[in-house]
């Protein structure tokens, strides 16, 4: 019975739930739900924008539209699918509220939730309230894809809540941009933006430009004149003619004398100033002064212009009254352009130095005084100096380039100006090119480094003068790392270093390096170079023939006697042999050789030193079959004679009595060989015996 009459009551409450809660369920509402021993469902949910709830269980439920009985029906309907008993499941609208998204220019545009009364201010405060450069006259309210515009501003002054459209669910309210700013989002303070003016439309206001302090757009109030609105903009400036002002109505010009208003007060002379019109007032002009009596100051001084003249006034007191030379001023290079057509120069800093006699140009009516720009060393354009004026400096210095010239230059003072040589120049070989009638051109080299070290007559630094060239060359760069460079160095500045060193190659030379400084700088020679047959190939003489020396170096690291050095100059070749070079390119006078048995037969260097001991134990010395009381020395025919000569050498006899004055001596040619057992009597003797004695036992064996 109780069953059938709680199934009666809910029976009446769902026929009668359309007509107590007979609004529906809008984005934003709050619900709640109460589901005895469900934990989960019994606290308070919103619908979002979408307006839907996510409940525990079954997930996601649109309720948006819906009455609170049909959405109790939905969810009722959803949870049977999880829960047997909801019998007591009850469901209640807790809260109205409105979900609203504001955009535009406000400090934090998006979605806010509002009380269901609340209004747009109170929207726009939970947005964090209005941004600079908002226009508060036409805000928008987006609903449905209708536009609702409404005067925000009128609300702020009288406060009227008439002027604000009432809040629905989902609406959208756009705060527009003010017309005054740009299209780049910049950070600004209102006084400054209304400095331009104060209007939006420009069919709406009056636009000032021109010689006014506050040039802009200002709105249109009223019976405004011109010089209303000449005020709003700050009023004219020093600059401006205000005789032309000029008043644009509807694409015509009205001019306005506003000199002769002031004069004489008619304010028919005013123009009447309509909606969209323009004011401008131009910059005031100066009319040519001429006469007889005037002359002209033109270019870098700081009161440019036409002076007149008095009897009496020279240049200076012309330069002085245009307020003389700024501090970019060139005076080395004034010109007067005389009034015949005339130009004369004037040095007036050579003037002010005393290096003149005193004499100033004279100046007469009609004559332009120019004072040219400074000439920026940094400035690229070479067009500001004229070739006649200017030298070049090129090659290994810190700032090469063109510059002006001055007559009490010299070449120490341009090569200083452009920061002096690099690190890698060549400062020995400096070359002047020096500009000569007609196309020819003179190279004159002269040797910097040497100069600035030990120094010398100054009179031999070349006179450098306008229209020259100076060309510092560079070192070339380490012949190992880079081999290209070797091109940019003439063969005339160069020596070659060739064979047994550790970097061969082209290298850089002049006056103060010796032999020594070469073979250092070619990282000495191998291990494998044969020191006492060093080649030095002279460049030609002045009869056009090339000799060639030769240097033992061992005998200079011996006694350290310098006279032992070579003399080497620019274009020379050192050759440093390897020891270990094909025979055929060792000459046969200037070898021995060592045959038989010893340990390494062959061909060897031979010195003026060298004993019979020493060529043994070059070749390794004798093997131990080597017949060593057998030593022959083979000497070529001496001149005149053509028999040769054979001498034996004991080696056992010598070991026992070390006599060395009984050490036979060696000469270059000579053949020393050593003889082996097998070629002795005695040796071929027990051979031929012992084959007798076998070819016996042979027979003897087969029966012969």
């Amino acid at each position: 019975m109780k069953k059938l009459l709680r199934i009666s009551l809910v029976l009446i409450t769902l026929l009668l739930s359309p007509f107590i809660f007979a609004e529906n369920l809008r984005p934003g509402d709050i619900i709640k739900i109460k589901f005895p021993g469900e934990e989960n469902f019994n606290k308070s949910f919103q619908l979002d924008l979408n307006g839907q709830i996510n409940l525990p269980e079954i997930g996601s439920v649109d309720l948006k539209g819906k009455s609170i009985h049909r959405a109790k029906f939905i969810i009722v309907r959803r949870l049977k699918e999880v829960y047997k008993d909801l019998s007591r499941f009850s469901l209640q609208l807790q809260e109205r509220r409105l979900s609203i998204t504001v955009l535009g220019y406000v400090k934090r545009p998006g979605s806010v939730n509002l009380a269901a009364n609340a209004n747009v201010q109170m929207a726009i405060n939970k947005a964090g309230g209005l941004a600079q450069g908002a226009q508060l006259n036409k805000l928008q309210i987006r609903r449905d894809k209708k536009i609702i515009l409404f005067d925000f501003k009128q609300y702020l002054d009288t406060g009227n809540t008439s002027a604000l459209p009432q809040l629905k669910p989902m609406d959208i309210i756009f705060v527009p941009a003010s017309p005054l700013i740009g299209n780049v989002q910049v950070d600004f303070d209102a006084r400054t933006l209304l400095a331009s003016g104060d209007a939006g439309a420009a069919k709406d206001s009056v636009t000032v430009f021109g010689e006014v302090h506050r040039p802009g757009t200002f709105s249109y109030k009223g019976e405004a004149n011109i010089v209303d609105m000449i005020m709003r903009s700050g009023g004219v400036t020093r600059y401006a003619g205000i005789e032309q002002i000029r008043v644009i109505h509807q694409g015509k010009p009205f001019p306005f004398n506003m000199r002769e208003y002031l004069d004489t007060g008619d304010k028919k002379l005013m123009p009447k100033i309509h909606r969209g019109d323009v004011i401008f007032v131009p910059q005031a002009t100066d009319q040519v002064q001429s006469g007889s009596r005037t002359a002209y100051v033109i270019g870098e001084v700081f009161k440019p212009g036409a002076l007149e003249m008095k009897p009496g006034t020279n240049f200076l007191d012309l330069l002085a009254t245009a307020g003389g030379p700024t501090r970019f001023a060139e005076t080395r290079q004034i010109r007067i352009l005389h009034a015949s057509g005339r130009v004369s120069n004037f040095d007036l800093q050579r003037h002010m130095d005393g290096k003149t006699n005193g004499s100033i140009p004279k100046i007469k009516p009609g004559d332009a005084i120019l004072v040219p720009e400074k000439t920026d060393m940094n400035e690229k354009s070479w067009l500001k100096i004229s070739p006649d004026r200017a030298v070049r400096i090129i090659g290994a210095v810190n700032r090469p380039g063109r510059y002006e010239w001055a007559s009490e230059m010299t070449l120490l003072d341009l090569i200083a100006h452009a920061g002096g040589p690099v690190a890698a120049a060549d400062t020995s070989h400096l070359q002047v090119l020096h500009a000569s009638s007609g196309f020819q051109v003179k190279n004159e080299v002269f040797d910097l480094k040497k100069f600035l070290e030990k120094g010398g007559d100054i009179r031999t630094v070349p006179v450098i003068k306008a229209g020259d060239t100076v060309v510092i060359p560079e070192l070339p760069k380490d012949p190992n790392d880079n081999r290209s460079q070797w091109v940019r160095q003439s063969s005339d500045r160069s020596i070659y270093i060739m064979g047994a060193v550790g970097a061969p190659g082209r290298y850089a030379f002049n006056s103060e390096l010796n032999f020594l400084d070469i073979l250092s700088a070619a990282q000495g020679p191998t291990q494998q170079a044969d020191l006492s047959n060093i080649r030095i190939t002279h460049r030609a003489s002045a009869n056009g023939k090339k000799t060639v020396s030769s240097i033992n170096l061992h005998l200079y690291f011996q006694n350290g006697n310098d006279s032992l050095l070579p003399i080497v100059k620019n274009e020379d070749v050192i050759f440093i042999p390897d020891r270990n070079r094909a025979w055929l390119e060792k000459p046969k006078e200037s070898m021995v050789r060592v045959l038989g048995a010893v340990a390494r037969p062959g061909r060897y260097s031979f010195a003026s030193h060298m004993t019979v001991l020493d060529l043994l134990a070059e070749a390794g010395g004798p093997h131990d079959t080597a017949l060593q009381d057998s030593i022959m020395i083979v000497r070529q025919p001496q001149i005149g004679s053509e028999k040769t000569q054979a001498i034996k050498f004991d080696l056992v006899a010598f070991a026992r009595h070390a006599d060395f004055s009984k050490l036979p001596i060696i000469n270059a040619g000579d053949t020393l060989y050593v003889p082996s057992r097998e070629q002795s009597r005695w040796y071929r003797f027990i051979n031929t015996l012992r084959d007798s004695i076998s070819v016996l036992s042979f027979a003897r064996l087969v029966g012969l």
